[in-house]
């Protein structure tokens, strides 16, 4: 019981820290700039995220299905908004829409959403997701091109209905380089204001490293992990 009290004010003081940040981010855009925080669990165990969830964290994400499954599994009495954060492949989109997660990030290219667009249909249900966008044209990374993201955002809106597009993803440039990461979210929330689309509503970027720099740049929602649960 000491142990869990201690991990509990570990968390909380964690928790609070990011929070912080968040705000005085936030608050540089503007006062009615609202964030949402993602907690990142992949870095953690499923006794953390219960923890962090009585702490008042209510959205958790996964990068990989089958670890998303066994979480929700094992803490399927707590009311948790779980996100699918990482790639999605072809072979798990079956399981990933059986698990009815609250929002996919990774909707990387128009091929995967014609794919999952086909099983949501045979299934007669939908799932919310955001366009995956490589804003810094890096070939390690998934994601549409700038140049023909908002084509393609409207064309999976026109001929995917049972996909329901929320907005845009995107990391930020691999870079040690400050104004290049900058640079990179910059690009992804100008093509985030040129898609016109009123279900566009959400602008997610940032993580651990860069979230701060991300929400001043215009991102509304990021993702937060390892800067909340590496243990000390």
């Amino acid at each position: 019981m000491a142990d869990e009290n201690m991990r509990i004010q570990e968390l909380s003081v964690r928790l609070d820290e990011v929070i912080a940040k968040i705000e005085k981010a936030r608050l540089k855009v503007s006062a009615h700039h609202i964030v949402q925080l993602v907690a990142v669990s992949k870095y953690t165990d499923e006794t953390d995220i219960g923890l962090l969830f009585e702490l008042g964290q209510r959205a958790f994400g996964e990068s990989q299905v089958q670890q998303l499954s066994t979480r929700m599994q094992k803490l399927e009495e707590l009311p948790i908004e779980w996100h699918m954060i990482g790639r999605l492949q072809k072979n798990k989109i079956n399981k990933l829409i059986e698990l009815r997660p609250a929002l996919l990030h990774s909707l990387d290219s128009l091929e995967l959403a014609e794919a999952l667009n086909k099983r949501l249909e045979n299934k007669n249900t939908k799932m919310r997701a955001l366009l995956q966008l490589n804003s810094a044209k890096e070939a390690s990374k998934a994601g549409v091109s700038p140049d023909e993201a908002a084509d393609i955002y409207a064309q999976i809106e026109e001929s995917c209905r049972n996909i329901e597009l929320c907005g845009l993803m995107s990391i930020g440039a691999h870079s040690d380089d400050r104004e290049e990461i900058k640079r990179s979210f910059e690009m992804t929330r100008k093509v985030f204001d040129t898609l016109n689309s009123p279900s566009a509503s959400i602008c997610s970027m940032g993580m651990s490293g860069d979230f701060e720099l991300a929400i001043e740049c215009g991102s509304n929602m990021v993702r937060v992990g390892s800067m909340i649960f590496t243990k000390a």
